[in-house]
């Protein structure tokens, strides 16, 4: 909660779209489960959007393009960590972490590090946690 909680707006939207769409899909009565998976898919929605776009945007085309492909990376890169969350689930540190991906790292071409700062990514959703190592 606390990467969306500048956005909160934002939640409450995908929120509200999320519920509505159930709502007129003919469902009945909404239980606590499904509202739920819908409360954690808009925070997932918000949490790995790109960042918004700058103010004052470069006229230079090539700038722009740049951003797109930075974006793009980092989204991919996002999904990646999601996966590998899935090997070396958050409760595990970086070390026990490291451990159990270098085998799936060395099988798929990836770097460790790139392995490791991608769940970092997904953990976070802070790009920083990709400084040196995809970006």
């Amino acid at each position: 909660m606390i990467a969306v909680s500048g956005r909160t707006d934002d939640v409450a939207e995908l929120i509200t779209r999320g519920l509505a769409a159930l709502a007129h899909s003919g469902l009945q009565a909404l239980d606590e489960p499904t509202v739920r998976a819908v409360v954690r898919q808009a925070i997932r929605d918000v949490r790995t959007a790109p960042p918004p776009p700058p103010e004052n945007p470069s006229a230079d085309p090539a700038l722009a393009a740049l951003r797109r492909t930075v974006d793009d990376l980092a989204a991919s890169t996002h999904a990646i960590g999601e996966l590998v969350l899935e090997v070396a689930p958050a409760y595990l540190s970086d070390t026990d972490a490291a451990d159990v991906l270098a085998p799936l790292c060395e099988e798929i071409g990836e770097e460790l590090e790139h392995g490791l700062a991608a769940r970092r990514y997904a953990l976070s959703c802070d790009r920083r946690a990709l400084h040196g190592t995809v970006l």
